[in-house]
């Protein structure tokens, strides 16, 4: 399959997914061995536990929409930058709510199989900027850097 048709279907993910809540949907396209790692959860989740992870999110973000700024393709490997944008409305993944629109940084490395199917999703998220976005405690470089 060329690249294209390989961004075009992480492309319609992300859409169906955490900007249109159509999860079923979305839940089509992955492999029987899906698996979603993330810096939100602390572990590996298969299909059904992302599906649940993003439903908590969207119903606490109901206004959240994610726009893919950058898409690049190679092999049967796609990675995504994206923006997050929304108000954390309701209590989600042990944050409390505000009355403030967040940005939220996002890279997600997608591996699909050569029939198009997406096998894995590992994101990472700009956590620190969100945590400050918040008004929460962030910590100092050194401390992140120290065992």
């Amino acid at each position: 399959m060329p690249l294209e048709e390989r961004k075009k279907v992480v492309r319609q993910h992300v859409e169906l997914t955490w900007n249109r809540g159509r999860l079923a949907l979305a839940e089509q396209l992955h492999s029987r061995d899906f698996v979603y790692k993330s810096s939100f959860v602390g572990q590996p989740l298969n299909s059904a536990g992302f599906m649940r992870t993003l439903q908590e999110i969207r119903e606490a973000m109901p206004d959240l929409q994610v726009i893919v700024e950058e898409c690049i393709a190679e092999g049967y490997k796609v990675v995504t930058w994206s923006t997050l944008i929304g108000t954390l409305e309701k209590p989600a993944l042990g944050y409390t709510p505000s009355d403030k629109i967040l940005t939220i940084s996002a890279m997600a490395f997608w591996t699909l199989t050569p029939s198009n199917e997406i096998q894995e999703i590992c994101t990472m998220f700009d956590m620190e900027s969100f945590r400050s976005q918040l008004g929460l405690d962030t910590r100092p470089f050194s401390e992140k850097a120290l065992p």
